[in-house]
């Protein structure tokens, strides 16, 4: 019964709609349309330049990692990847244009229990933590993808952090 009263409505509101329309000059319409369209461009001027630095960022790191041929990552995987690498371009541990060095910064112990997506507080058995790093090993292993492998350093630096702090 409530799709015929919407269906009704809808057409009801279409027509009046259509009438209108149709009794408004061409030249009115397609100024109108015209003031619209330039309206719609400087509020989408305004928001970009103002807030395109947040806007864009999450979009273009989701699709550069579908670049480096990610298979298998989930929505949630991808967005916690981006956090991670957010975190460790801030802390200067991580750059895409750099080649990893070995005797560049350890990462802390939060740092790698993040990494590893672990709880602090619960301190892990030696079989979780090896399970996790399998895990993410899968997804970003060299092997997978040769641009990975820098992540796949970090992870294998927050693997032996994680397992010393638990020993």
């Amino acid at each position: 019964m409530n799709i015929i009263i919407y269906t009704v409505l809808i057409l009801t509101i279409l027509y009046f709609f259509l009438r209108f329309f149709a009794s408004i000059n061409s030249k009115k319409i397609s100024k109108s349309l015209r003031i619209l369209l330039f309206l719609g461009l400087i509020i989408f001027a305004v928001l970009f330049a103002i807030a395109g630095k947040f806007l864009l960022t999450l979009p273009l790191t989701i699709a550069s990692l579908a670049l480096l041929k990610l298979k298998g990552l989930s929505l949630f995987q991808l967005i916690s990847l981006y956090r991670l690498i957010q975190t460790l371009r801030n802390s200067g541990r991580f750059s895409f244009n750099q080649s990893f060095d070995n005797n560049s910064s350890t990462l802390s112990i939060n740092e790698a229990y993040k990494i590893l997506n672990l709880d602090i507080n619960k301190k892990p058995s030696k079989e979780l933590v090896n399970k996790t790093y399998q895990k993410i090993q899968k997804k970003i292993h060299p092997d997978v993808s040769p641009e990975t492998s820098r992540l796949s350093a970090i992870v294998n630096e927050a693997k032996e952090i994680v397992l010393k702090d638990i020993s």
